[in-house]
């Protein structure tokens, strides 16, 4: 499993969209490990290809602090899951949040 994290400065950026970078974390959720991290420069923004772009990189869960409902139903139609209202933190420090089930989402930090 992929879990795609939008970065700004090494950490959780809050709006996904607007972000300088992506870390791809592969994880083994049987084992509940981070495998590895893969840090990509995110493509110039522009609506609707984020979705299609991190399907493509293998993306299986998008973790952010916001998002549109239109990027989040072009996330599902691709078949990745969204979590968002996560607090700013590390990429490994989110994913293996993720994996333990102790992953704090709360309110969609972007409104629109």
């Amino acid at each position: 499993m992929k879990i795609a994290i939008p970065l700004a400065g090494g950490r959780l950026a809050m709006h996904f969209g607007h972000c300088e970078q992506f870390a791809l974390v592969e994880v083994d959720e049987a084992a509940k490990e981070v495998r590895g991290t893969t840090v990509l420069e995110a493509p110039p923004h522009e609506p609707g290809l984020l979705p299609r772009w991190l399907h493509e990189k293998g993306a299986n869960v998008i973790i952010a602090g916001g998002m549109g409902m239109r990027a989040q139903q072009l996330f599902a139609e691709k078949g990745i899951r969204v979590v968002y209202g996560v607090a700013s933190d590390t990429p490994e420090t989110i994913a293996k949040s993720f994996l333990d089930g102790t992953i704090v989402s709360g309110d969609n930090l972007c409104d629109h």
